[in-house]
């Protein structure tokens, strides 16, 4: 299951954010430092470095801005949001087919984001691409907005043509590691919020929030 978050950050947030990443004292150094062996010749862009104080500041902030929506808790279900990295792209940048490590330095990586920092006016080309069996589905959202999928998803971003694409990415390890099964405790939390909000604790609510709990209690780590 992938979706959207919407208002991540604000329109102030997002500008003093900006500001800082793009100010010339921010370091930024080769993406391919971070890069796993298959994905070193096909990463194609510029990262914020993870040691310098900028960066833990504006990752914690971004971090808890994500843990606060209620969306990603009830569809993601995180354990923690972990190796967080904000990464920049000019014209001819991008990062090529791959796949994410199932492990990263900060956990098990389950689920993937890409919170959007610049408009899409911003710039050309850039695209977040997420392959299925559908085909390549094209993502390019609002400042302040992000896309969660799953981690096993083979993705690119296009090369970037004009302007500069600017985004925070990261992982999240979950309590239920199998994405078929997130999504069905995702429907029925969603479908007993619905029931309590129209009718209140009923027995139907009851019965459904039995199920959920069990099978989350089934299913979780």
């Amino acid at each position: 299951m992938r979706f959207q978050l919407d208002g991540v950050l604000q329109s102030q947030s997002l500008e003093e954010l900006r500001d800082e990443l793009l100010a010339p004292q921010a370091d930024w150094r080769p993406g391919h430092e971070s890069a796993g062996w298959h994905a070193r010749g096909v990463k194609h862009n510029r990262q914020l470095d993870r040691a310098s104080p900028l960066h833990q500041r504006l990752a914690a902030l971004v971090t808890e801005s994500l843990e606060a929506h209620p969306l990603l808790q009830a569809a993601a279900l995180p354990v923690r949001l972990h190796g967080l990295l904000f990464s920049r792209c000019g014209p001819g940048e991008g990062y090529g087919r791959h796949v994410d490590n199932a492990f990263m330095a900060g956990g098990r990586a389950d689920v993937s984001f890409t919170l959007f920092l610049q408009d899409p006016a911003a710039y050309s080309g850039g695209s977040l691409m997420l392959e299925s069996p559908a085909g390549e589905e094209e993502v390019r959202l609002a400042a302040g907005s992000a896309i969660v999928y799953p981690s096993t998803l083979l993705h690119r971003v296009a090369p970037v043509t004009g302007g500069e694409r600017l985004v925070a990415v990261g992982w999240i390890q979950s309590r239920v590691r199998d994405a078929e099964r997130r999504e069905i405790l995702f429907d029925l939390d969603t479908a007993r919020r619905e029931i309590f909000q129209r009718e209140g604790k009923s027995e139907v609510f009851d019965l459904i929030s039995r199920s959920y709990s069990n099978l989350l209690r089934r299913w979780g780590e």
